[in-house]
């Protein structure tokens, strides 16, 4: 019975053998590896404020999009697209009406600042040249990051040329490690990674025009399954507070209209 269970819980209580933690919640995120920057500091503000534990599992949109349609263990998606969202959405995957965009991103052409690359200058002019050997982007079979970065070198009629140096990060991110360990002589990666500690000081940066690739609305939706609703919702809407858009905003992303 109720009672006794309780009678029992509270003796364990008073000699120690037991915790009860009550009131906590609990947020497991799966997020796109463009906000590996942002969502660190936006966390942490978040938690000042919120009596939440946030975990957070990065990856490609499309990776995390295939997990969650087998119901992948996470409370709250942020995608690089609003393609994944709403198709979850359509699958009766999601919480009702919990869908939003946050944030609008941005893509840039990056390169050591060792490097001979003036791409600063030149931008996608600099990677025809023959001492470059590999390119490196996201793949563009499962991250909008790759797929924005075609379209931008088929905007700059440079695709064909650059076609055969390309290398395929996992993600976003993993293209700008290629990059900074040397894999690659030069990557296409987001706005919001450039700024990382230890990437802005030393690179080379190449702003590319927004006007030359599709906009890229970022998106995010609560799981149908979330394990602690008012939680992900909390978060949710730090995300989409004055704050939360502030630190968007100084990571390098743009800004969506309300």
């Amino acid at each position: 019975m109720l009672w006794a269970w309780l009678a029992v819980a509270a003796a364990a209580a008073a000699c120690g053998t037991m915790t009860l933690d009550v009131g906590r919640g609990r947020v497991r995120v799966a997020a796109a590896a463009d906000l590996k920057v942002a969502l660190g500091e936006l966390i942490a503000r978040f938690k000042a404020s919120h009596d939440v534990d946030v975990e957070v599992s990065y990856g490609s949109s499309g990776t995390l999009y295939a997990q969650l349609l087998n119901q992948a263990p996470f409370d709250l998606f942020l995608s690089a697209d609003l393609q994944y969202p709403n198709e979850l959405v359509a699958r009766g995957l999601t919480l009702p009406q919990t869908e939003f965009t946050y944030a609008v991103g941005r893509l840039v052409l990056w390169a050591p600042a060792t490097s001979s690359l003036t791409i600063e200058h030149d931008g996608f002019q600099a990677l025809v040249a023959a001492s470059v050997a590999h390119v490196a982007i996201a793949n563009p079979e499962h991250a909008p990051y790759g797929r924005a970065a075609v379209a931008a070198m088929q905007s700059a009629g440079v695709y064909d040329r650059l076609q055969s140096k390309l290398v395929f990060g996992e993600n976003v991110a993993q293209a700008m490690q290629f990059a900074q360990s040397g894999a690659a002589d030069a990557a296409i990666v987001a706005r919001s990674l450039a700024p990382a500690p230890g990437v802005k000081g030393p690179g080379r940066v190449f702003q590319i025009l927004p006007a030359t690739y599709p906009r890229m609305d970022q998106g995010g939706v609560i799981l149908r399954w979330a394990a602690d609703p008012d939680a992900a919702r909390a978060l949710r809407g730090f995300v989409l507070s004055a704050d939360g858009r502030g630190i968007l905003e100084r990571s390098g992303f743009a800004l969506p209209e309300r």
